[in-house]
């Protein structure tokens, strides 16, 4: 029996109830190449095999890749890789691996304390966002991190990984997921989110310079914009910028809307 790691903030799935919003989430068929980011025992990964056509896992853990490929490792539509997500380069990897080339959505339980960096990488960033997007990824995550996603502007969840996400993705909270549906136990609730990549048609100008804005603006959130952009903008000239925008002069970086943001970075 392996046991979860602490250093690698493994918490298991086992709850169906669970299990089944993530598949009806993910909508599968059998036309689907799926990627799997941290299958652990596999409680989701056996779930899966039998909707799509391929099924293609990346899991750190060595002693849980040999619990797996014992078990999944003679079915045609499973491939397990070993090693650090973040730092695999897949598509040379798959190089050799036709049928789970080019995987078309992402259905994953992650950990934690990498979800950042792992949804960067998923959809990449406003400046380079991802030249083959996934058609759908479905993630079960912190629900405090779920509710900065799918954020509304002016509430207080909404920050900068709320506007770089919804940039490039249409964003939607699933169903919310109680700490007792693992083991073991996190501390924190967890929720089910949905994000589809989508074409954008209204891009900034210059979206290293979107991203530049979105970092300083909420760079002290408790600030107003005017006080945060500074550096770029003579304060005048900024508040009659925001007064043309239609944006209120004392507005702080969570009252704008992703649309006001881009059309901000327009602008300057």
């Amino acid at each position: 029996m392996v046991k979860p790691r602490r250093k690698l903030a493994q918490h298991w799935l086992r709850s169906d109830k669970a299990l089944n919003d993530i598949i009806r989430a993910a909508s599968c068929t059998n036309d689907d190449r799926i990627l799997e980011i941290g299958p652990g025992t596999g409680i989701l990964t056996r779930r899966l095999l039998p909707l799509v056509q391929s099924l293609m896992a990346v899991e750190i853990d060595r002693d849980l890749c040999q619990l797996l490929a014992k078990e999944l490792g003679k079915k045609e539509n499973f491939l397990l890789l070993q090693g650090d997500f973040l730092s695999l380069d897949l598509s040379s990897l798959l190089a050799d691996f036709p049928g789970f080339q080019n995987p078309n959505k992402v259905v994953a339980n992650i950990p934690y304390n990498i979800t950042g960096p792992i949804i960067e990488k998923l959809l990449g960033k406003i400046s380079h966002p991802n030249p083959q997007p996934y058609e759908l990824i479905v993630l079960l995550i912190q629900k405090e991190v779920a509710q900065r996603l799918v954020a509304k502007p002016g509430t207080k969840a909404f920050g900068a990984l709320t506007v770089r996400v919804q940039y490039l993705a249409e964003c939607q909270m699933v169903s919310i997921v109680p700490a007792k549906a693992f083991y073991p136990v996190p501390k924190v609730d967890s929720a089910i989110v949905s994000l589809r990549p989508r074409n954008i048609e209204t891009p900034a100008h210059n979206s290293k310079q979107l991203e530049t804005i979105v970092k300083l603006g909420f760079g002290a959130k408790r600030k107003m914009l005017r006080n945060n952009l500074q550096s770029l903008i003579e304060r005048d000239r900024f508040i009659q910028l925001l007064e043309q925008l239609q944006i209120n002069p004392q507005a702080r970086a969570e009252d704008l809307s992703v649309q006001q943001w881009i059309a901000l970075s327009n602008h300057l």
